[in-house]
């Protein structure tokens, strides 16, 4: 459910890495609280916790009041393991893998990423990292996309690339597609290499075992889910109970999902007007279910079109990813 952004200006980025130096004995008994290392790594703590109980990647130390302590060694690593699942590994997967490292005495090589705090407080442009995520996508160079988007999450969190870096390059590569500046292929590429990133995130942060089940998709013949991905996985970052179920579902299918799975809320998006019309009959067939889900809906064919919006019953979301993530949130709260 992605609006179109203004384009920011073009202006060349200059990517830095910084390799790993060795750590010195000042460096290691150096201690830093959950908040610190989170701000240092880019890992929220609510995920950080989960990681370290479910796949027991650290064992922090504790001061006297019972808080987490980290050492330098404990950031590096988790960057390592940031950087892998950022790079699409599952957690798991990463979690094993330093494990290994640290058995065999083998630090981790990773590229140290700047704090994050200083990063937000500096007020950083992300227009640089759209115009370098653009130019190594339209290029067709994966290594390059890879480059620009660790430059990206070191200064902002997962959610604020999602929509302020990701959200306005997929408005140049499909303007570019449309103007036949590029070719369809590269417009593939380009969407299946952000989609496989922003479902590893999805998928890295920990599932909400409590409260209402959401289910986010798309409509029937919609194969556009990159908006409704983002939406999952700010709604997941929020600690809401949230299934992705991705592109063109079927109505009589989905409906019969519901009536197993029992959600609260379902939300459905559709980028053009066929797709969106096929969602008319979705919510009167919900009325009969016991207990009866909300049925919510939006993305850029319902964005601008009153008309549309008024002609599918349920509740429209609202033009931007923000204002769905808040409507929604509302509407679980009245369901309570």
């Amino acid at each position: 459910m992605c609006d179109r952004n203004s384009e920011r200006n073009r202006r060349a980025s200059r990517i830095i890495i910084y390799m790993v130096r060795p750590v010195s004995r000042n460096e290691a008994t150096r201690f830093y609280s959950i908040k610190s290392i989170c701000l240092q790594t880019g890992i929220l703590p609510v995920t950080l916790r989960a990681w370290e109980s479910r796949y027991h990647i650290l064992k922090p130390s504790r001061a006297k009041n019972n808080y987490r302590r980290y050492t330098e060694q404990d950031a590096a690593l988790l960057r390592w393991i940031k950087q892998r699942v950022d790079a699409g590994t599952p957690i798991r997967l990463a979690a094993a893998e330093a494990r290994t490292l640290s058995r065999s005495g083998r630090p981790p090589e990773v590229a140290p990423l700047p704090d994050l705090g200083n990063a937000i407080r500096r007020g950083g442009d992300p227009g640089r990292s759209v115009e370098c995520l653009y130019e190594a996508l339209t290029g067709n160079s994966e290594p390059g996309a890879e480059r620009c988007l660790a430059e990206a999450l070191a200064r902002f969190d997962s959610e604020t690339v999602s929509l302020e870096v990701i959200a306005p390059c997929l408005w140049r590569i499909g303007d570019a597609w449309e103007r036949g500046a590029i070719r369809i292929a590269t417009e593939h590429f380009a969407s299946t290499f952000l989609r496989g990133r922003l479902l590893a995130w999805f998928q890295a942060v920990p599932r909400g075992r409590r409260g209402p089940l959401v289910l986010v998709g798309c409509a029937p013949l919609e194969f556009h889910d990159i908006g409704a991905l983002m939406l999952a996985l700010m709604l997941r970052r929020r600690r809401v109970r949230v299934e992705f179920l991705g592109q063109d579902l079927r109505m009589d299918d989905l409906r019969a999902y519901v009536r197993e799975v029992r959600p609260a809320l379902v939300c459905l998006s559709a980028g053009a007007e066929g797709p969106a019309r096929r969602l008319a009959g979705f919510e009167p067939a919900l009325r009969t279910l016991k207990p009866r889900p909300q049925f919510g809906f939006g993305g850029r064919a319902f964005a601008h079109n009153p008309a549309l919006q008024k002609a599918i019953p349920g509740t429209f979301l609202g033009e931007t990813l923000p204002d769905a993530v808040s409507k929604i949130q509302q509407l679980l709260k009245s369901k309570a």
